[in-house]
């Protein structure tokens, strides 16, 4: 895994991890073409932590499956320095390996010698503090730690853009907070670049440089803001606070707007 440092030296290289130009995205259905994302641009800088934002619904899944490479456009363009790394709401481990044995999967599929492949997958465990833990099965692990494996696995494709998708909706509010921690650490630690779905406001404050709010379908970018309160935050902070209630109420005229309750 790349140290923290050459990440950095990496990112002042480039001009964006992820780069979405003017991008719509249409399913069919019984009516016809359904637009679910309507001509959206947005960056995602180097080192950047960027929450998407919105009511259920309203395409944010859909665009981080797009900018994963999972999908393609309708139309416009999506570019991403290098190959995305995603994280799911569920865990997605397989049962029947370890959680050592799931990072060596991703490890596997990423060329690293076998030879190499237990010492890494150890590292990652202990980057999420799981030290320990690399001949446990799935089944002997809570959600909490289901979620970091599943986070050690995504970062052991040593990407520099993790797309995350409601990681932690599933977990009871305790572990969440937790996970807060270690991903705000883990972040800070290794430089890379977040682009993190919620429908959680005060997550997205909590967590996030930059808070992007999409509109109730067609998704557009109704809003964005920089999230300037200094790291470590809590939830229960007065300016994370304050903050989530401003974009709220705005998030609240969207939803109203379009007309769903």
């Amino acid at each position: 895994m790349a140290t923290a440092l050459a990440k950095a030296e990496e990112a002042e290289a480039v001009e964006y991890a992820a780069r979405i130009e003017h991008v719509s995205k249409s399913f069919a259905g019984p009516a016809g073409r359904q637009l679910v994302l309507d001509d959206i641009t947005l960056d995602v800088a180097p080192g950047e932590f960027v929450t998407l934002l919105g009511a259920s619904g309203c395409g944010k899944s859909t665009l981080l499956n797009l900018v994963a490479g999972l999908d393609r456009p309708t139309a416009g363009s999506i570019a991403t320095h290098g190959r995305p790394a995603l994280m799911f709401q569920e865990h997605a481990l397989f049962p029947w390996l370890t959680a050592g044995k799931n990072i060596e999967l991703a490890l596997k599929l990423r060329g690293v010698a076998k030879s190499e492949r237990r010492g890494r997958a150890e590292e990652l465990l202990e980057l999420v503090r799981l030290q320990g833990s690399y001949g446990k099965r799935v089944h002997e692990l809570s959600g909490g730690m289901r979620q970091r494996v599943a986070m050690a696995r995504a970062l052991a494709q040593d990407s520099q853009l993790l797309l995350m998708d409601e990681p932690f909706a599933a977990l009871d509010a305790i572990t969440r907070d937790l996970l807060h921690d270690e991903l705000t650490r883990i972040w800070e630690e290794t430089g890379l670049s977040v682009l993190f779905v919620t429908h959680n406001v005060r997550e997205a404050v909590r967590l996030a440089q930059r808070v992007v709010l999409l509109s109730s379908r067609p998704g557009r970018v109704a809003r964005e803001w920089r999230v300037d309160i200094p790291q470590p935050r809590r939830i229960e902070d007065a300016p994370v606070a304050e903050l989530s209630l401003e974009i709220t109420e705005v998030l609240r005229g969207e939803i109203r707007r379009h007309g769903q309750h």
